[in-house]
């Protein structure tokens, strides 16, 4: 029975690190005690940047914000990977980071530009006030959850070389058979909470809590096909609209113009 603390360890490791994924994830579902969406949030309609960001993240804003001074005209993409400065007045303070993102000489690359976007403080400001309203997932909370996955990777893994140790000092003529089969629970529970995690979860945690999931869900997004198809005319305003939505709700992935998907080749995860 020398074998039996690699199998105590093999379960304390399992039960405490799924236990704190789920309280990582329950706490992750639920807006914060001080944010209450409250009945007008379930009416509100969300901006094309909250949508972007409820559905991507703040990388997905820059990704919005480049598409649409593109398309107006105000930036130029070209396919290399360079970004160039067309109207120097911003229309907001968005747009104003992303001028001031390329900076002065008017040009600048691409991946360079959105890098700097996902951490300027109108995106930041627009997350805050997401998750004040209980529709966005802090940033807390994904960390928390990010951190349990790991822990639970880890646990798989210390399961797996606990059993190996314990079947080491086994004799071989019991057979191994019966001290393996105690290690296949915590390995199953382990390894079942990552699979979940991965469905449920990836990239570890929505940016949408489920009161922003629930707008996203009333939101009438174009096919990708139809989205594409209107991307050619900037006169077209209806068109541009359902472009854009697109782009918002799917990201990158929505374009279909050769030069423009050139140009945003270099994916963060859509």
């Amino acid at each position: 029975m020398v074998w039996v603390p690699f199998l105590l360890v093999a379960w304390g490791v399992a039960v405490v690190s799924c236990a704190r994924l789920c309280r990582a994830a329950v706490a992750a579902a639920h807006p914060l005690p001080e944010a209450d969406p409250g009945p007008a949030a379930g009416r509100a309609a969300l901006g094309l940047y909250e949508t972007a960001f409820l559905a991507g993240g703040p990388r997905r804003v820059g990704d919005l914000a480049l598409v649409t001074m593109y398309r107006e005209r105000r930036l130029l993409l070209a396919h290399t990977g360079w970004v160039t400065v067309v109207d120097p007045e911003g229309r907001d303070d968005l747009e104003r980071s992303v001028i001031s993102a390329i900076g002065p000489d008017g040009q600048s690359p691409v991946p360079a530009v959105r890098t700097a976007l996902a951490t300027a403080e109108p995106v930041r400001a627009l997350a805050d006030r997401l998750v004040g309203a209980g529709l966005a997932v802090s940033a807390a909370a994904r960390t928390n959850v990010a951190a349990a996955v790991r822990q639970v990777g880890a646990a798989c893994v210390l399961v797996l070389l606990s059993a190996a140790g314990a079947l080491l000092l086994v004799p071989p003529a019991p057979g191994h058979g019966p001290v393996a089969a105690w290690f296949v629970l915590p390995l199953v529970l382990t390894a079942s909470c990552l699979v979940i995690a991965r469905v449920e979860a990836h990239p570890y945690s929505r940016w949408a809590s489920p009161a922003g999931q629930q707008l996203l869900g009333r939101i009438d997004v174009p096919p990708r096909r139809t989205a594409a198809r209107h991307g050619g005319s900037a006169a077209d305003d209806g068109g541009a609209d359902e472009l854009l939505t697109a782009v918002a709700v799917h990201g990158t992935a929505a374009l279909t113009d050769p030069a423009l998907r050139a140009a945003l080749k270099a994916h963060w995860g859509q």
